[in-house]
């Protein structure tokens, strides 16, 4: 290296104790302005929407029955004002109430948690001041929450509907919706005393991520789980899969289970894509076998970093939702319009209903290719159908052309120009602050605060003992820079990350406003970015200021490998591997 160990772990004991908070890159770290208010621009989005909505799309779905053809009612104020939802979908016994204690970090009111099916409702966990539970029939007229929709089921259904209400940061941020094990067999799907996959399916359209988790020594997917991934078609983007307890197995038996889950998945869900699959012990206990103790923590990570940016981007899947729905009512106006057309003036209108129906894959087809519509927003064909049977195509209402151009002005200006609103890749910093404001909100609105256990996976969390952390004499765990990390945590913050990481852009745009050399810009991204994965975490982003701090005010040269004081404990095993400290 450039210089000596001893003078720069000196420089970065000063960086750290430093009191000084002008003329250095602190200040320049701090240049962007607060935190992002994804609050504010979520609610800015909404509201939005629900313009659009109300204008537009509402009328077009009361002419032509949308809520009766396609089974889910019209769209509410509160629907588009909800938090991010997340559903757990598996068998009994798999984990699913484990998992959201884990993430909640307690219990909540009316978990049930055992080896046999103990979960036998759906639950949903909300955020409130004080712990209850709250019964479904109470809960589907909340004001203030989007359930009112489940009332189409009936009370057979709302009497084992219930909310879990608690205080939790994570719940700040999302609502967690834990569902009944799923069981094998006919009659289990009978006597539950409603239709189970049409709950499911009402869920799976208002949810921003649905997992589904399987048990390592119970791959079987039964008939009523293979109904449930059925009616998921359609938000396959929604889905993650967890094959959970997957410690209790050895390295070898690991690989032959994961296959088999894949091609298991493979066999149920149609989609072309290979299903992303997390590997690990989803709960707070120690791993019961280290063998594979690394690759579960990095699944876990990868997981939790999943769940930390949906609150990011909640705003764009409200859009994405209308988006599809408004391209599902045009089809269905182009559909029930041209029924009503064929329909004769006087006599014979039963038979010719019968003759359209029967005829309706032809009846699709010319539609088809007369409006230019595209083939995956037509509805499924044999629900349809029994549906279309229940009605008289005489009393369908004709289409008004006035009413298609709404929706077409709704998809081809008013929502591009609200995406337009939205961060971009090709914003400039100036309009990316602009767009993202300067509210500097309350973290828990960004990122879901999340579980990080050292122990769990056979680590030491020396840093638990003592609140000051480590001293020099402790080499594994000492960081020189482990102060300044905490003061330059609110400016990381303010830069928007993601999942705890800063994108490439975002962190060449704060190293650029340094004013340093591209030449000396490029060492210091080289030592800063750790791990090499081209994204900056907090200890990444503080090492980065240290190193361009050190140039700029003490002149110093960039030295050719990181000091061992100055490399974060946690990155010092992947600097091991490559042969340094």
């Amino acid at each position: 290296m450039a210089d000596d160990t001893p003078s720069w772990a000196a420089a970065a004991a000063d960086y750290s104790s430093s009191k000084n908070k002008g003329g250095s890159t602190r200040q320049i770290a701090s240049a962007g302005g607060h935190r992002d208010d994804v609050a504010d621009r979520t609610a800015m989005v909404s509201a939005r929407l629900k313009q659009i909505y109300k204008k537009s799309v509402y009328p077009v779905e009361k002419r032509h029955r949308y809520d009766f053809f396609y089974e889910s009612p019209f769209l509410t104020d509160v629907e588009f004002d909800s938090k991010p939802q997340i559903m757990l979908i598996g068998q009994y016994s798999v984990g699913k109430t484990s998992f959201i204690r884990y993430l909640l970090g307690r219990d909540f009111p009316g978990q049930r948690i055992g080896p046999e099916p103990t979960t036998d409702r759906f639950t949903v966990l909300i955020n409130g001041p004080e712990e209850r539970t709250i019964p479904g029939n109470a809960l589907s007229v909340h004001p203030d929450l989007p359930f009112r929709g489940l009332e189409r089921f009936g009370v057979s259904f709302l009497s084992r509907f219930e909310g879990s209400q608690l205080p939790s940061s994570v719940l700040k941020s999302v609502t967690l919706i834990d569902t009944p094990g799923i069981l094998s067999g006919e009659k289990q799907r009978v006597n539950r005393g409603y239709e189970f996959n049409k709950v499911v399916s009402w869920f799976a359209e208002r949810a921003d991520l649905i997992i589904l988790l399987f048990d390592a020594h119970k791959l079987d997917i039964s008939d009523e789980l293979k109904g449930a991934i059925d009616v998921l078609v359609g938000h396959e983007d929604k889905i993650r899969c967890i094959l959970n307890k997957a410690d209790q197995i050895d390295r070898q038996q690991l690989m032959r289970v994961y296959g088999a889950l894949l091609w298991s998945l493979g066999k149920t869900m149609s989609s072309p894509e290979v299903a992303r699959v997390y590997v690990g012990s989803f709960w707070q206990e120690p791993l019961k076998n280290l063998d594979n103790a690394e690759l579960f923590e990095d699944e876990e990570r990868d997981l939790m970093r999943d769940l930390a940016i949906l609150p990011r981007q909640s705003a764009v899947r409200k859009i994405n939702e209308l988006v599809k729905r408004i391209r599902k009512v045009k089809t269905l106006a182009y559909i029930i319009g041209h029924l009503k057309s064929q329909m004769p003036a006087m006599m014979g209108k039963e038979k010719k209903q019968q003759k359209l129906i029967n005829d309706l894959p032809n009846v699709f087809r010319t539609i088809l290719k007369k409006y230019n519509l595209a083939p995956g927003d037509f509805p499924d064909l044999p629900k349809f159908t029994s549906k279309l049977r229940e009605t008289k195509f005489s009393e369908f209402s004709s289409l008004q052309q006035s009413q298609i151009e709404a929706l077409d002005h709704a998809l081809n200006v008013d929502i591009p120009r609200l995406m337009e609103q939205l961060p971009s890749e090709k914003d400039t910093p100036e309009s990316l602050r602009a767009k993202m404001g300067g509210a500097g909100a309350n973290p828990n609105t960004i990122n879901v605060p999340l579980p990080t256990r050292a122990e769990k996976f056979g680590k030491k969390d020396t840093h638990a003992a003592n609140p000051f952390g480590a001293g020099a004499d402790d080499e594994d765990n000492y960081w020189a820079l482990a102060d300044s990390a905490e003061r330059l945590r609110d400016s990381f913050e303010a830069l928007g990350p993601e999942g705890g990481f800063l994108s490439p852009q975002t962190a060449r745009d704060v190293l650029l406003k340094t004013g340093l050399g591209k030449d000396q810009l490029r060492q210091i991204w080289n030592l800063s970015d750790i791990d090499r994965d081209g994204y900056f975490d907090h200890e990444e982003y503080v090492v980065a200021m240290f190193l361009c701090d050190a140039v700029i005010q003490k002149g110093r040269p960039i030295p050719e490998s990181l000091p061992p004081s100055v490399v974060p404990p946690s990155k010092r095993s992947l600097i091991r591997e490559r042969g340094g400290i």
